[in-house]
Order: C-alpha cells, then sequence, then structure tokens
C-alpha cells in the first residue's frame, strides 16, 4: 500500500511560500510558510502534520488494542504537541507528548493504560518517529 503527497515550494526560506496536496484531497494546495512554521499566519506547517497524524494512528491504534481486549471504545480524544528546538545539527522535533482522554465503558484503568501503552509502541507512525514520545492517558467515566 502506497500513499502520497505532494510539496510545492516558491521563493527563499523566508520569504517563500509552499502548498501541500494529498492524494486524498483532504489537504488541497494547503498553504505553509517559514511563517507559519515559526511565527503565526493562515496555513500548516510540518510539524504540525506530523503531530497530527501521530495522533490520528495512536488513536486508531489504541482502538484496536482495546477491542482486542473485548472492550468498544466509545470516544477517544489525543492531543498531540510536536516540540521543534534549535539544536547544533539544526531544527528537529525533538519531542511529541501525547494526552489521550477516552471513554471505554467496563475499561480498568490497568487495562486501558497497558492497551495505550501497546498503541504507542505499535502505531506504524510511532515506529518510524526517531524522537521521544510521552503520554498522559485518563480513562473518563
Amino acid at each position: 500500500m502506497n500513499r502520497n503527497a505532494s510539496a510545492l515550494w516558491k521563493g527563499n526560506l523566508h520569504e517563500g511560500e509552499g502548498t501541500l496536496t494529498t492524494e486524498s484531497g483532504v489537504l488541497s494546495k494547503t498553504q505553509y510558510s517559514f511563517r507559519t512554521r515559526f511565527a503565526e499566519g493562515l496555513g500548516t506547517n510540518p510539524d504540525e502534520l506530523i503531530a497530527a497524524s501521530l495522533g490520528g494512528c495512536f488513536s486508531m491504534a489504541l482502538s484496536n488494542e482495546l477491542g482486542l481486549c473485548g472492550f468498544h471504545p466509545q470516544r477517544i480524544q489525543t492531543v498531540a504537541t510536536a516540540t521543534l528546538e534549535d539544536l547544533p545539527a539544526g531544527w528537529t522535533v525533538t519531542h511529541i507528548q501525547l494526552d489521550v482522554h477516552a471513554n471505554v465503558p467496563d475499561a480498568s484503568q490497568a487495562g486501558f493504560m497497558d492497551a495505550a501503552i501497546a498503541a504507542k509502541t505499535n502505531c506504524p507512525i510511532s515506529r518510524l518517529l526517531k524522537t521521544n514520545i510521552s503520554m498522559t492517558a485518563s480513562l473518563d467515566r
């Protein structure tokens, strides 16, 4: 299975701008630029998209892990926060924090945490990233 996205960049780093388009069409000439990465402005940036990708992948993986344990989650909400730092080697995503809240009827906190840890370890995007991924997870009642 292959998925693709295209990026078009015009101009220099600080004043240029680009667009991102995905095969699915969910992103269609979506703006990104230096300004939207390091300041404010309309558009997205690669770090935000990495955080969204990990949050979505993790939530799906957690749903699967809970299902394997016989639970049926009603809602999983994950906020993923990517930290970008200027290191001697260059700008680097040094950390991603996952904050997870889920409603899973009949699940124990311990069982939920086991499923969340397995999901964080096994989701394809987690395995792709070479950065520290931490997590807080709470089971809503």
